[in-house]
């Protein structure tokens, strides 16, 4: 009896001990997660008196978060990617999504909340973009943009919620790796040269250097049950051209979850960049009435697919 309870003894001592290494060798300095979605959009007619065209619509989204947060160091790193069709009637499919958009941000703790801060961002597309209805027009593509920045500086983060940073020494490259849109000086780089006969003597420049100040804040916060709220907001302005004319690049995104799998969401982007030249044509004759520097908005409202891990 004494030996069978000795070896029951030994047997809970040994167990216990090897689920107590188990549990402090969960890493818990860690914290990740994401949301992969997928909405659509359909109307099918069918002698409809009132009028109207077929269409369907889808947008994928997948936002991934990877934080990190032991003793005086935290590290963020995110990825946010989406893309979209739509088609209405016979119509060739048209963009209606598209964005990649990769950020880390590493920090060391300086005082209360506040961490010295260094951030490396990297934003553009997936596919060659269109001045629709005018599918001959390229006006994006593919690293054409893309924005890589560098940005030093202070980041407050009181909680896992919310975050600004405040970066006075930012660098920013934009690329414009389609020789059409190089050569037009879109982007704000240096166009093509051309003699009196129109004929290219210089391409255009593919890249464009900045350096100026940032900010970005960051909010997340389930605002009710099952209603998530999402925003960023990033500011730009450049030292070195102009630094009262701000790049304003705003963010919000609106999960409202109906059960376990679907989920209806409201995102927004508002974006002004003065290096970015909006043709518009006012009357819809085909001729580009004025060009410059515009506030653009998109706003997108659906319903579908979503899980959260």
């Amino acid at each position: 009896m004494k030996r069978l309870l000795l070896t029951i003894s030994t047997i809970a001592v040994v167990s216990s001990s090897s689920m107590a290494q188990e549990t402090a060798a969960v890493d818990t300095s860690w914290k990740t997660g994401g949301i992969i979605g997928l909405n659509f959009t359909q109307v099918s007619l069918s002698n409809w008196a009132a009028g109207g065209q077929n269409s369907i619509s889808g947008i994928a989204l997948f936002n991934y978060y990877a934080n990190y947060n032991k003793g005086k160091n935290i590290w963020d790193n995110s990825i946010d990617l989406g893309y979209g069709l739509t088609q209405n009637g016979d119509a060739d499919p048209i963009k209606s999504e598209d964005k990649i958009d990769l950020a880390t941000k590493y920090g060391r703790y300086a005082f209360k909340h506040w961490y010295y801060s260094a951030l490396l961002g990297f934003k553009s597309q997936f596919t060659p973009g269109y001045n629709y209805p005018d599918d001959s027009t390229k006006i994006s593509n593919f690293m054409a943009p893309a924005y890589i920045t560098l940005a030093l500086g202070m980041d407050y983060k009181p909680n896992d919620n919310f975050s600004v940073m405040i970066a006075p020494v930012t660098g920013r490259i934009i690329i414009v790796n389609d020789e059409d849109l190089a050569d037009a000086g879109a982007f704000g780089v240096d166009p093509a040269e051309y003699n009196e006969l129109f004929e290219k003597v210089k391409d255009g420049e593919k890249m464009r250097t900045e350096f100026g100040a940032s900010i970005r804040a960051l909010y997340k916060k389930d605002i009710i049950e099952n209603v998530n709220l999402q925003t960023k907001l990033e500011l730009f302005s450049n030292y070195l051209e102009d630094p009262q004319n701000i790049d304003v690049n705003w963010e919000v995104l609106i999960s409202m979850k109906v059960n376990k799998y679907i989920t209806a969401t409201l995102a927004t982007q508002l974006i002004y960049d003065d290096n970015t030249i909006i043709a518009v044509d006012n009357n819809s004759d085909g001729i580009i009435d004025e060009a410059g520097p515009r506030t653009q908005f998109k706003e997108v409202l659906g319903v579908g697919f979503s899980y959260k891990f």
